[in-house]
């Protein structure tokens, strides 16, 4: 019987399918993503988490419709300042995994000032992936990599201090990791939920830590 875990992944699915459920735009089934991002992550916290990475948006989601794609950079704007603010009273860092040579400066700016704002904390680190893909992540670090074993490949990720995460939350029912942390995932356990994104709160975040509890976590030995 494993405890629950400190290092948790969660793969956000479900903003726009809970948009349609609502008679909204796609841009308010994400404002309430981000709703419901506050609230995990509080609840990270109270949960004990030491370290939470989510899947905000990937490297493949500028194939998304244009007016979409423009929703969400506005709407990430729009929040950032004052979630990373409301982080910083609550004693949580904020880092942020991904490609930034192709977002706009405006919000490459306003990652490089959350990221100093939240830098000294240490109880709970929140890792947002922004334009993040897997394989991108490991081209980058391949690059970059002469030799060494995993721990030094480890130093060339995005985040060579983020933990592997030992659980991989992902909602809205689909059944796939879609090019997220595929280095760090080798030995992660999976859970999926049907709950879309907008709508997890307490007692499906602790479904999925009660699950992981529930499971032996081996690392691939008997």
């Amino acid at each position: 019987m494993s405890d629950r875990p400190r290092y948790v992944a969660i793969i956000m699915d479900g903003n726009a399918r809970w948009a349609r459920a609502q008679g909204v735009g796609v841009t308010e089934g994400h404002r309430a993503g981000t709703d419901a991002l506050k609230r995990a992550i509080t609840l990270a916290g109270e949960f004990g988490l030491e370290q939470l990475t989510v899947y905000a948006f990937s490297t493949e989601n500028w194939a998304r419709p244009a007016d979409e794609v423009t929703g969400l950079m506005g709407l990430f704007l729009e929040r950032i300042r004052r979630e990373a603010q409301e982080m910083d009273e609550e004693g949580v860092r904020l880092r942020f995994i991904g490609r930034r040579d192709r977002i706009a400066p405006q919000v490459a700016e306003e990652i490089d000032w959350a990221e100093q704002l939240t830098g000294r904390h240490t109880t709970l680190t929140v890792f947002v992936g922004f334009d993040y893909g897997g394989r991108a992540e490991i081209l980058h670090a391949a690059e970059r990599y002469r030799g060494g074993g995993e721990e030094e490949f480890r130093r060339h990720l995005y985040a060579p201090d983020m933990k592997d995460p030992e659980l991989i939350i992902r909602t809205g029912g689909e059944l796939r990791i879609s090019n997220f942390l595929l280095w760090e995932a080798a030995y992660s356990e999976l859970y999926f939920s049907d709950c879309l994104w907008p709508d997890f709160g307490r007692d499906e975040f602790e479904r999925a830590l009660d699950a992981f509890g529930s499971r032996e976590y081996r690392f691939g030995g008997r």
